[in-house]
């Protein structure tokens, strides 16, 4: 035989011996940012994610299906999150599904995976108006939306207030954002609640990075308002409680999106950060069972994937980790249905994301009860929670200050359904109907 014969039966057995591999694995793509000012977030998060994908594998796969993952940096770059899904969508037998952490890059991807027929999660973050399925049947907003984390913050600043969200007419309340996607996001809603509710609401835009706010700060300073709402993410938060410190304005009376909640947001603050309140979807600390096994059977072990491991259990982490807890129950729900122990095709792993229902039972069985709400998607309702806390920086940790709540759920429903509906007219797109999915 022929030194090249030898070699194209070689590539053959590799290929075969990859594509065998490939139809016993459940690929999953990672579009993770390491690097730049968003680096916190993003590092904690899909280490976090990643931790549990390890867990599950060391544990026996999902009913003996092992998780397989592969990573690209996207810098928290839109244009770079779309290069990286079309680089790794088609790799080890092709994507499962992909979540992408970045509003910004959610909405490049929307049309993508919708024509790729792959789907994509936004947990906690996104187009509010995705949770309406039967028009954006690939995408799934896990847990709670922008818009309802904008409503339960009206709520929350009602009940400060005095009582209700009536109590807060001839409040003023500003609204300082990430001038980005993300950072519009919730504005519809606080238009709305601002309307209803009788409140005058301030827009003030702050240029992402962030790392210079005093003129945004003396616009508060100007304005005088009761209340400020913080959506920032990465550095801007640090630099916005030291600039409010320096300028006296009270740290107490600043509450924050959940993306300007956590460690690394006020440990860099100092003294500048305590009192600050801030949103929260899941809880954080190694007090949970399944955060127990995670540093017993990964990190002990020299698997964790987070390099510092003083972040375990971190507000970036357990997020990282609710998020995977989800994946996986979405992808042992599709098993269910279409054959356990089997590789899940994006389109069944879709009807799995679709047909979620984490209970509080269930939770327990994963030792995650308290870590995060229970959730039931359905067609019409690819959120499945809408539920907020709220906690409060003393100088050293987060003290809960509120169990897990909502706001007007009916009024961000009827605006959800309303956008959902704009889109489709738009889009041309025929909404599904739900009834005939049931």
């Amino acid at each position: 035989m022929k030194w090249w014969t030898k070699g194209l039966l070689g590539i053959g057995f590799a290929v075969a011996a990859m594509q065998a591999s490939a139809q016993n694995q459940q690929y999953i793509p990672v579009l993770s940012y390491r690097v730049g000012p968003y680096a916190a977030g993003g590092s904690g998060y899909f280490g976090g994610a990643i931790d549990y994908f390890t867990l599950i594998n060391l544990n026996g796969g999902i009913n003996g299906v092992k998780i397989v993952w592969e990573e690209c940096e996207t810098e928290y770059n839109a244009s770079r999150g779309v290069e990286c899904y079309e680089r790794l969508k088609t790799r080890h037998g092709g994507a499962s599904t992909v979540e992408p952490l970045s509003t910004g890059i959610a909405y490049g991807l929307f049309e993508r995976v919708a024509n790729d027929k792959i789907p994509m999660t936004t947990n906690g973050y996104g187009l509010a108006i995705s949770a309406d399925g039967a028009v954006f049947p690939w995408v799934f907003p896990l847990g709670t939306t922008y818009w309802d984390q904008a409503a339960a913050m009206v709520a929350y600043l009602g009940k400060k207030a005095g009582g209700t969200e009536a109590n807060l007419k001839g409040k003023k309340i500003a609204f300082m954002y990430h001038d980005s996607a993300y950072g519009k996001e919730p504005i519809p809603v606080l238009d709305a609640l601002a309307s209803r509710d009788g409140f005058e609401l301030t827009k003030i835009p702050i240029t992402p990075p962030g790392t210079t706010q005093e003129s945004q700060w003396l616009q508060i300073r100007q304005l005088r308002p009761d209340y400020v709402i913080l959506w920032g993410y990465g550095v801007m938060n640090p630099v916005a409680l030291k600039t409010a410190a320096k300028l006296g304005y009270p740290r107490d009376k600043i509450l924050g999106v959940w993306w300007a909640g956590s460690e690394e947001d006020v440990v860099p603050a100092g003294d500048a950060a305590k009192g600050y309140v801030t949103a929260a979807f899941s809880a954080y600390g190694t007090n949970f069972p399944v955060m127990q096994e995670i540093e017993k059977k990964v990190y002990a072990a020299g698997k964790g994937n987070l390099e510092d491991k003083s972040r375990v259990g971190s507000i970036y982490h357990t997020r990282g980790i609710t998020y995977a807890i989800m994946i996986v129950e979405a992808i042992r729900q599709a098993q269910d249905k279409y054959g356990k122990g089997k590789v899940m095709s994006p389109e069944q792993v879709r009807w799995g994301l679709e047909h979620l229902d984490l209970t509080e039972a269930r939770l327990k069985e994963l030792g995650a009860s308290g870590l995060f709400p229970p959730v039931k998607t359905s067609c019409m309702d690819h959120e499945g929670s809408g539920m907020v806390k709220f906690q409060q920086w003393d100088g050293k940790e987060f003290k809960t200050l509120t169990p897990f709540m909502a706001g007007d759920r009916a009024l961000v429903h009827k605006m959800v359904e309303q956008g959902a509906a704009k889109y489709a007219a738009e889009k041309k797109i025929t909404p599904r109907d739900c009834a005939k999915e049931m």
